[in-house]
């Protein structure tokens, strides 16, 4: 059991939560399923999952709620799972911090595919090396500079004018993507690709929130919109 990854399940349908978990758990996971957002709450500060799977329309917290209470403190992966492919609830998890999304009614298989990208991505945060031909100015210990915004990449720590910013893992590999080719324009199939380990075709608004949500940290003018192909980070 000290091996398994240890997946916290918060869903309010009796059918969908023991069918899940049981799937889950017949792939390897350990898996503690709570019905409500607050017991939710209660077992991800008890028990610090390796990774969040939070239902958006629970009781007492919902799933966008407790994802924000999630992320004051933690920057564990969250996907969210929703019924709707509604715009407005994906949105809304992306932005309090979800890393990813999956609609209801979802295949087992797919659902256990998104669950190990996603660990994969924040178990090799760092990704390759960075550090050659970016065009931006490297000081020793393989840390980028862009005017005021250093990025550590062995260290895997981000400065803004000397303060610290604090990025997520999935934040951290996008900032990592753009600094990798600073003035090219990456699209946001390619950036799927890359940073969200998709092998097939995915949301491309998971992008565009992370790329608002970064621009949020490290300036708004950091990152350029090129209409039709994607974004770029000015060199």
């Amino acid at each position: 059991m000290a091996d398994q990854t240890h997946v916290l399940f918060v869903e309010d349908d009796d059918v969908i939560r023991e069918a899940t978990q049981l799937a889950l758990e017949r792939d390897g996971f350990a898996v503690t399923a709570m019905p409500d957002g607050l017991s939710g709450l209660e077992a991800f500060r008890a028990n610090r999952p390796d990774i969040a799977l939070l239902d958006v329309m629970v009781p007492g917290l919902d799933g966008v709620s407790l994802c924000r209470r999630i992320r004051d403190d933690s920057t564990v992966p969250v996907i969210m799972l929703s019924a709707r492919a509604d715009s407005i609830d994906v949105v809304l998890g992306l932005e309090a911090g979800a890393d990813d999304y999956v609609t209801k009614p979802f295949d087992g298989a797919v659902l256990v595919a998104r669950i190990r990208a996603v660990l994969r991505r924040f178990g090799h945060a760092s990704g390759t090396d960075r550090t050659a031909d970016t065009g931006a100015e490297t000081v020793d210990g393989g840390v980028l500079t862009f005017g005021d915004l250093e990025i550590d990449t062995e260290g895997m720590e981000v400065l803004k004018a000397g303060q610290p910013v604090a990025l997520t893992p999935t934040e951290m590999r996008l900032l990592l993507e753009f600094s990798s080719a600073p003035g090219t324009v990456l699209s946001r199939d390619k950036l799927l690709e890359r940073v969200w380990d998709y092998g097939w075709g995915g949301d491309t608004r998971v992008v565009d929130v992370h790329v608002q949500r970064l621009r949020t940290k490290i300036g708004q003018d950091r990152i350029e919109t090129v209409r039709g192909f994607g974004y770029k980070l000015k060199a």
